[in-house]
């Protein structure tokens, strides 16, 4: 069995993911829209979340867990077990070690499509070329500075246009098939 990585994120137009403080005011002020981009119909593809630390956090911030219904793995060297509230014990998952012992779980739990989210988890699934698809979606604010999208993966990249699509928000997301 393959187990199908992707990612699904947005950034400003310079290519940010948030400020460098981590805030995402930015984001969260950028539509009046109620239209969740495709957000919906890619989360029914999905499985399993992998994300890293930091993320983790921010979406604790935001009330109520939104990933009810998914498998949830939180990338961290630093967590321990009593750093997850108590309601979410048996949806999350703690992993500390290296990505090989992250494939040998997933794939031991039966995921197939897992969404990898978080700058720094994104990063290092480029980096081992694990990253099959990735879905950016472009917010039309130029932010000057904050954490990038994109680091120095070691290598280049090759990526294959599959879709881009303009909404009326002003965003628009264009999906990439990674190339391996």
């Amino acid at each position: 069995m393959t187990i199908h990585f992707s990612a699904y994120i947005a950034t400003s137009l310079d290519g940010f993911i948030a400020r460098s403080n981590g805030d995402l005011d930015w984001l969260f002020n950028a539509t009046t829209s109620t239209d969740d981009h495709g957000y919906a119909e890619y989360m029914n593809g999905i499985d399993t979340i992998v994300m890293g630390r930091n993320t983790y956090q921010t979406v604790l911030g935001f009330g109520e867990w939104p990933y009810p219904e998914k498998r949830v793995v939180v990338l961290s060297t630093t967590l321990s077990a009593d750093a997850i509230p108590s309601h979410l014990q048996d949806k999350l998952l703690l992993h500390p070690g290296p990505l090989p012992q992250l494939l040998k779980s997933l794939t031991e739990h039966g995921c197939n499509n897992v969404y990898v989210d978080g700058g720094s988890v994104i990063q290092s699934f480029l980096a081992a070329r694990l990253l099959d698809q990735i879905t950016v979606t472009t917010i039309p604010i130029l932010i000057g500075s904050g954490i990038p999208l994109f680091g120095n993966p070691g290598h280049d990249i090759r990526l294959a246009h599959h879709k881009t699509t303009a909404f009326d928000s002003g965003f628009v997301q264009t999906t990439y098939q990674i190339s391996h």
